[in-house]
């Protein structure tokens, strides 16, 4: 078979297979062709080295804004892609139904990174986020559009995964449970998941837990008081284990204000470990706290996630949320996307979302991608060189 690309000699680490070891992945076609040591190329196979460095199906962040442009609180996605070992990124609600085609016209189409989205239930979006203006779209009840959304998202299933509502003083003010259980409406007649934003209360957070389906995501899971997912003993609440159980999903979303180091602690010693990790970046916290996904990555890592663990949670339990079984896996006939990665040991300072400081000894940086088969520097377009 004639391969367009082979990685020769990285650790591969593919938790979709239980795999980790070195050997070679090549690509053809935009799709995961082969796996196994000592491909061959033939003459206009490009092949690269990735000795020492670490392979994994290309990193999904599961949390983003990047409807650059669009809304003021996003970033440029494919940038920001590059920079953090980015194949797929998830723009949870920057647009909703009144705005979503812009969003596809003028961003999502150009790029050259993957961008699915949960549709924001409300009618523009996340249209108020900044420094000096802060509004919650959901507080507006007139302007949460179930009709809209469903219409909006049938016509774009190619891109839209499922529904976004934000809950909270900060995304719904006093409004509780009501823009929730309007986008559950719209979910459920599109056979579609939520994902769930939750901050401060109202409501608080069994509340919101209480009316997700199975295959819901609560995003912001690992929330410091109030509504956090904790009790003051040290144990995980009985209401979260048991959402657990009912199949919701815990997504991280590091973001500006919703990431606790002590959180995740008590989390992770109570054996109960996210199911993916992902950013929230955004423009109030792509400088800090959160910065990016492998940052974020890198955090549970030194808070004592396994490796595997921390990849599986940004490939194939991330694929798994949005129903895209393509996505998380170097299996072949995959989407022929990785991600090259190198584990540095040295004296790192993380910082969590209350300014608590976490002295680390490991940092995960990226080293390059490939998307559709095809080799993007991390800091640059595509590389043509052959071997």
């Amino acid at each position: 078979m004639a391969y367009d690309l082979i990685l020769r000699g990285g650790r591969v680490l593919d938790p979709s297979q239980g795999l980790d070891t070195t050997t070679d992945v090549a690509f053809s076609d935009g799709k995961v062709s082969a796996i196994g040591p000592c491909l061959k190329p033939d003459a206009a196979t490009e092949v690269r080295d990735v000795s020492g460095a670490i392979v994994t199906p290309g990193l999904i962040d599961l949390h983003t804004h990047v409807y650059w442009g669009g809304t003021s609180l996003s970033v440029e996605p494919e940038a920001y892609c590059r920079g953090s070992g980015i194949t797929t990124a998830i723009d949870t609600g920057s647009a909703g139904p009144g705005n979503f085609h812009g969003f596809r016209r003028h961003v999502i189409e150009p790029c050259p990174v993957r961008i699915l989205a949960y549709l924001n239930v409300s009618f523009a979006g996340i249209f108020g986020f900044a420094p000096r203006v802060m509004v919650g779209e959901s507080e507006e009840i007139r302007l949460l559009a179930p009709a809209e959304a469903v219409a909006v998202a049938q016509a774009n299933r190619d891109l839209i995964v499922g529904i976004k509502v934000r809950v909270g003083t900060i995304g719904s003010g006093r409004s509780g449970t009501v823009p929730l259980d309007v986008g559950l409406q719209a979910a459920d007649e599109l056979g579609m998941p939520v994902m769930a934003h939750i901050d401060d209360p109202p409501p608080n957070y069994e509340e919101v837990l209480e009316r997700l389906r199975p295959g819901d995501i609560i995003t912001h899971s690992f929330h410091a008081f109030p509504n956090t997912p904790i009790t003051p003993q040290g144990t995980v609440k009985r209401a979260v284990i048991a959402a657990r159980e009912r199949g919701i999903l815990f997504d991280i979303g590091h973001g500006k204000g919703s990431l606790a180091f002590k959180v995740a602690r008590v989390m992770l010693a109570n054996g109960f470990m996210p199911d993916t990790i992902s950013s929230d970046v955004h423009t109030l916290c792509v400088d800090g706290p959160a910065y990016d996904l492998v940052t974020t990555m890198s955090k549970f890592l030194c808070l004592g996630m396994p490796l595997k663990d921390v990849i599986a949670s940004a490939t194939i339990n991330a694929a798994r949320a949005l129903q895209r079984p393509a996505l998380g896996s170097l299996k072949p006939g995959s989407v022929g996307d990785a991600t090259i990665l190198k584990v540095e040991n040295g004296r790192f300072d993380y910082v969590d979302a209350l300014g608590e400081h976490l002295p680390g000894e490991k940092k995960i940086v990226p080293h390059g991608i490939v998307i559709a088969g095809r080799w993007w520097h991390s800091s640059g377009g595509p590389q043509a060189s052959r071997t």
